[in-house]
């Protein structure tokens, strides 16, 4: 006699470069709210909805975890910055050039500057590269921000064609942002005229 039970739908189960992306979307999460040092393996892995185990065999241990979360956090920096010099109208260098020659350097640093400004109104990728800086001592972590902020110096360099000290006050002046998002001073947190001071000029996009 044929049984009258419905059939249960077959499980979907998700793939491993699924998992992993679940990972790193849950290790970015808690990292950059409780830092490299105060983050388990096991929190991640829970707000991931994944075994520990898994966790494990996908990164190795909490200092592999920790560096990929940071790597994607620098691809994503990359992405803006690249986004923004091409709406600038910035070309790319060809293969073995040393840079683009776009007409006005200066537009091309304002439209990434732009674009990151927009990027880190996102708080978990900027207190991820706080904490990160926290947690430089590591080698390992200290490698991977050598090699993120190399990877982003060249890119604002070549696709901007600005010279060297304008590069420079680029990035320091997106230290300046992070301190300025961090503190919340764009939205009138502290009053005076140092917190102006320290405002004047930097972009603030409220999350």
């Amino acid at each position: 006699m044929p049984s009258t039970r419905p059939e249960r739908p077959a499980r979907i189960r998700s793939t491993a470069p699924e998992r992993r992306e679940a990972v790193l979307a849950a290790a970015v999460r808690l990292f950059s709210a409780t830092g490299y040092h105060g983050t388990s393996v096991g929190s991640v892995a829970s707000a991931a909805g994944i075994s520990e185990g898994y966790v494990f065999r996908l990164f190795g241990d909490k200092q592999t975890l920790f560096t990929a979360a940071l790597a994607r956090c620098h691809d994503r920096i990359h992405s803006a910055l690249a986004a923004g010099a091409d709406e600038a109208g910035a070309e790319a260098p060809a293969a073995g050039a040393d840079g683009a020659g776009p007409r006005d350097p200066a537009a091309v640093l304002d439209a990434m500057a732009v674009a990151y400004a927009k990027l880190i109104a996102e708080r978990e990728l900027l207190m991820l590269q706080v904490h990160a800086l926290a947690a430089a001592d590591d080698p390992s972590v200290r490698a991977e921000m050598l090699r993120g902020h190399r990877s982003l110096v060249e890119l604002v360099r070549d696709r901007s064609g600005a010279p060297e000290e304008d590069v420079q006050l680029f990035f320091a002046r997106g230290q300046l942002c992070h301190f300025v998002t961090a503190l919340d001073l764009g939205a009138g947190a502290a009053s005076g005229s140092w917190a102006r001071i320290l405002t004047n000029g930097i972009r603030h996009f409220g999350g």
